[in-house]
């Protein structure tokens, strides 16, 4: 397998890690599908890196994810690697057109979304699936399962650690679900990354990403490799199905909570059911 182009997509592809990371398995040459939002943007890492194959989406609009989904089925007929890479965190609350809030709809909701659209792909490659999470999720969510939008007692950082909590635990209901047949889905923290990052919030993390201190902070290009060592076929059989890991690649401790199985499932059912899902 790590000697065979394999085809990979990759979300959150236009900027920061998810760039480093396609242009590096592009070097290496992989087929890398590329999913940004910014047409511009994604347009001019694909001409930069020579990656012919681009798809736009904005993950705040649930039909976007949907039409994304078809055209990936439609024209890649096997899909080794799947990045859920996109995700921010953003003032609010803020509703979406689709109803949800916007932090847990692009982190969480539009990835599931995605995820489940291309699972029959996914298993009949025996596919790997990788979450970027973070380490947000056991410093800063607060997770009530009645709440999974967190509209109550909202701040930027709850919503975005309880929405990079949902990944841990999507990849762990995938897990779950479908390891048996052959499908591994892992979580990682890639690091803290100096980019554009929490700009257009009221976040604290704002003053951490963008004064001095961005000095301290991992580079993009060596958080991509970080994103690069995951997806990389040839580091496959290195990951545990179900694993949350650190930017080194070693297992990590996440909040207690990413490792109850009954919130795993009900999580996963709460999910489903606003999306209105059911997997096979």
């Amino acid at each position: 397998m790590a000697d065979t182009p394999q085809t990979i997509v990759i979300t959150g592809a236009s900027d920061g890690i998810g760039a480093v990371a396609a242009r590096e398995l592009a070097a290496a040459g992989h087929h890398v599908v590329m999913v940004g939002r910014s047409p511009e943007k994604t347009h001019a890492v694909a001409r930069a890196a020579g990656i012919a194959d681009v798809h736009l989406a904005d993950f705040t609009h649930l039909d976007e994810v949907r039409r994304l989904a078809g055209e990936v089925r439609e024209r890649y007929p096997r899909i080794d690697v799947l990045a859920n890479n996109a995700g921010g965190i953003f003032t609010g609350p803020t509703r979406t057109d689709d109803g949800f809030e916007k932090t847990f709809q692009v982190n969480h909701l539009a990835p599931f979304l995605l995820t489940h659209h291309l699972i029959d792909r996914l298993l009949d490659s025996r596919a790997l699936v990788v979450n970027t999470a973070s380490i947000a999720a056991r410093m800063f969510s607060a997770l009530d399962l009645d709440d999974l939008n967190t509209w109550t007692r909202f701040t930027p950082n709850r919503a975005y650690g309880n929405a990079k909590l949902a990944g841990i635990l999507f990849a762990r209901g995938l897990t779950t679900h479908y390891a048996a047949r052959g499908l591994t889905a892992i979580s990682f923290h890639p690091g803290v990354v100096a980019t554009s990052f929490a700009s257009d919030t009221t976040s604290p993390l704002r003053w951490l990403y963008h004064t001095v201190m961005k000095g301290f902070l991992v580079s993009p290009e060596q958080g991509g490799e970080n994103l690069r060592r995951f997806l990389d076929p040839a580091h496959r059989d290195d990951w545990r199905s179900g694993t949350y890991y650190d930017p080194a690649g070693r297992q990590s401790r996440t909040t207690p909570v990413a490792g109850d199985l009954r919130v795993i499932d009900e999580h996963w059912r709460r999910s489903s059911a606003m999306l209105g899902l059911t997997w096979p």
